[in-house]
């Protein structure tokens, strides 16, 4: 009896101290890719309106305009492809359904070769799967869980997914427009801002990876200054041709 005790003892201090983590990144992934894509297209943007030797209200009206344009894009976009991919998952989810009302026989059998094929002893399987087909709604997570990947009960929102683009988009553009809306007058100070920002969301991108944060805040401060010195070096040329 002591050994049972102990072993349940050490099987739940284990449960407890098991633990993983978040490896779709959940909301810190999308929020942060989202502020760092507006930041490098906005930097970008403002370098490159910067080297056509264009006067600071020109460059703050295109640093304004860029938050503007690419954060209802991005929140746009984001609307639309979750809300094609929920509809997608409805469907199919209604074609289960119907599966699951016409023939409930077959669904089971279906729900037990399934686990029988990952190991379960037949009888077994035949017995888990009559079980859990019993109340219909269970049935239905469950085909959909192991038959499309999904979870009926959280499929993703159309609205927060835009929602949430916007704003990170929104973020990380404003960065570089920041500095001259506080009275800078040179684009160096927008520069520096931008930079260091970038650095800190690759910093913070370490945290649903496995690189160390000052690996990928280096990287991304790399990847943003060499956009941010192509599309000045683009500017400047364009501008001499227009000019």
């Amino acid at each position: 009896m002591a050994i049972i005790e102990t072993e349940a003892a050490l099987h739940e201090a284990h449960r407890g101290n098991h633990t993983h983590r978040d490896v779709n990144g959940g909301w810190l992934r999308p929020a942060v890719f989202g502020a760092m894509d507006g930041l490098v297209s906005n930097l970008a943007l403002m370098t490159g309106v910067a080297g056509g030797a264009a006067g600071q209200q020109t460059i703050v009206l295109s640093g304004l305009a860029g938050l503007a344009a690419g954060a209802f894009s991005m929140a746009a976009g984001e609307y639309t492809s979750v809300a094609s991919q929920r509809e997608l998952v409805e469907a199919e989810l209604d074609v289960e359904r119907r599966e699951l009302r016409k023939h409930p026989k077959d669904e089971e059998a279906e729900l037990a070769a399934l686990y029988e094929s990952r190991g379960v002893e037949p009888g077994l399987a035949r017995e888990v799967a009559r079980q859990l087909s019993k109340d219909p709604e269970q049935a239905l997570e469950i085909h959909a869980r192991e038959e499309l990947g999904v979870d009926p009960g959280d499929l993703p929102s159309p609205l927060v997914a835009a929602g949430s683009s916007f704003g990170s988009f929104a973020l990380g553009a404003l960065l570089p427009v920041l500095p001259y809306l506080l009275g800078a007058s040179a684009l160096w100070p927008a520069v520096l801002v931008a930079l260091a920002g970038l650095f800190l969301c690759g910093a913070v991108v370490a945290r649903v990876t496995t690189r160390t944060w000052w690996y990928s805040g280096l990287r991304q401060l790399a990847l943003g200054g060499a956009a941010a010195g192509v599309t000045y070096a683009l500017g400047t040329m364009f501008g001499t041709v227009v000019g």
